[in-house]
């Protein structure tokens, strides 16, 4: 007998989708961005179209909305009721046995291990370094925008994050760093889907419905 089982709250789904939504503007208007690979339309000669303004202004848009719905993300994790399940996959990740039978699960030798959380190791391991990504990427991003835009947002954070671009060795390596860490993403973002699918097929739990709906299926006896 199985039941229905409440994992997600609403906010930690709209958080993980407007994510997703802001990786991908980001990526494909980044890469236009450092190789303008669409030519604009011209009148009489003139680019009056201003396409890699165009591309560059979502790019902003876009980075911001990142930042901002990850704080938000951050504040759920430590301090929101319903995100419990998610501080809980902290002692999976460090229970050496959880981690020999989730391997064993992946390699289709042994049972889906219960854990106490809504993570795995794995999954906790890759999302640990995903946000470590976003920070990085995060922290690269306001520094090249404060070199662009001097007034507003910009002025007021240029003095802040100075120091910043000093420690990641100038702003040519902070656009270095800016590109790594967009491949962090480009990497992650199909071996998440991979394994989200596999969970959901293979563990016949709805796991992957859960981030749409906010339920799965679990064994009456499963706590």
């Amino acid at each position: 007998m199985i039941k229905k089982h409440y994992e997600f709250s609403f906010w930690l789904r709209v958080t993980h989708w407007v994510r997703a939504i802001a990786i991908i503007v980001l990526t494909a208007s980044g890469f236009y961005i450092a190789y303008p690979f669409i030519a604009p339309a011209h009148n009489g000669g003139e680019p009056v179209n201003f396409l890699n303004a165009l591309f560059r202004s979502w790019h902003v848009i876009f980075g911001f909305l990142l930042i901002s719905v990850t704080i938000g993300k951050f504040y759920l994790f430590f301090f929101d009721k319903q995100s419990k399940v998610e501080r809980a996959s902290f002692k999976d990740f460090i229970n050496p046995k959880v981690w020999i039978n989730q391997i064993k699960y992946y390699l289709l030798i042994g049972k889906h291990p219960h854990g106490k959380g809504v993570y795995n190791p794995l999954q906790f391991m890759a999302y640990v370094g995903v946000y470590g990504a976003i920070i990085l990427i995060s922290l690269t991003g306001l520094i090249l925008y404060i070199h662009v835009y001097h007034q507003g947002m910009g002025g007021m954070l240029y003095d802040i994050l100075r120091p910043v671009e000093v420690m990641f060795g100038g702003l040519a390596w902070v656009r270095q760093l800016h590109h790594i860490a967009m491949w962090i993403f480009i990497i992650f973002l199909p071996i998440h889907i991979y394994l989200a699918v596999f969970n959901s097929v293979y563990g016949k739990s709805g796991a992957m419905d859960s981030i749409f709906s906010g339920y799965r299926w679990v064994k009456k006896k499963d706590k």
